[in-house]
């Protein structure tokens, strides 16, 4: 069985759901989507055969997106993010 190694299969990659920024917790949550995955699915050959299928179906795409969605609202919870005030600097 082509498997994925067990380095690839950490749940909270680094070991910490804290970020330095929004942008770095969305990018965790992407990463953590993606070792959600792998966790359910550890057989690389079997996850390769299956995107074809869904890397074009939308009811998947949006799906994915919404697993996203859920790992980022679990790291802004961890961060706190909706409780301090980002402001762009031209608004300063």
């Amino acid at each position: 069985m082509d498997r994925l190694p067990d380095s690839a299969l950490v749940l909270v990659p680094g070991g910490t759901l804290i970020t330095d920024t929004p942008e770095e917790g969305r990018a965790l949550a992407m990463l953590m989507a993606r070792h959600t995955i792998h966790n359910i699915q550890p057989n690389l050959e079997v996850l390769k055969k299956g995107r074809k299928i869904y890397s074009v179906n939308p009811d998947s795409l949006i799906a994915a997106g919404q697993v996203v969605a859920i790992e980022f609202q679990t790291v802004a919870a961890a961060n706190n993010y909706w409780k301090q005030c980002y402001y762009r600097k031209e608004d300063m």
